[in-house]
């Protein structure tokens, strides 16, 4: 019986690609500002301010940044940070799953039209990355593509 001919295995590229970051960081920006209310940066440094009101104080929504969540009252739960994730988090899911309810289809679209965008814009400069990545990037050897 002959011996099967073994496929020479290819190596994996171990670059960082750049375009790959920006595209994952917009992702995640359409995500975190639709349910969290901030960018990822502020979602990850920003501070706790969710505190409840009295409904009998204020009336729904006369101060802008009044939300009511479970028939309660709550100042500030329309940015969320990961420090009001942890020290309340029944306030915050539900003022995510409100957020998300709100924006879940400006998120679809906004994700969509970024797809598409990265996928003509990288078809459509193929050869100048190719050629940045070639002359400039590869000669300098830190690992990185455009």
């Amino acid at each position: 019986m002959a011996r099967r001919k073994t496929k020479t295995r290819r190596r994996q590229s171990r670059m960082f690609s750049i375009l790959n970051a920006v595209e994952a960081y917009t992702y995640a920006s359409i995500l975190s500002t639709g349910v969290m209310g901030s960018s990822p940066y502020g979602f990850l440094t920003g501070k706790s301010n969710i505190t409840q009101v009295s409904s009998g104080t204020y009336g729904p929504f006369q101060d802008g940044g009044m939300s009511m969540i479970g028939g309660n009252y709550y100042k500030g739960a329309q940015e969320i940070s990961l420090s009001e994730i942890i020290q309340s988090p029944d306030v915050a899911l539900g003022a995510m799953a409100q957020n998300f309810e709100q924006n879940y289809q400006a998120m679809a679209i906004q994700s969509l039209l970024t797809s598409v965008s990265f996928k003509f814009g990288k078809r459509l400069l193929r050869r100048p990355i190719s050629n940045v990545n070639r002359n400039i990037m590869k000669p300098l050897g830190i690992g990185v593509k455009l």
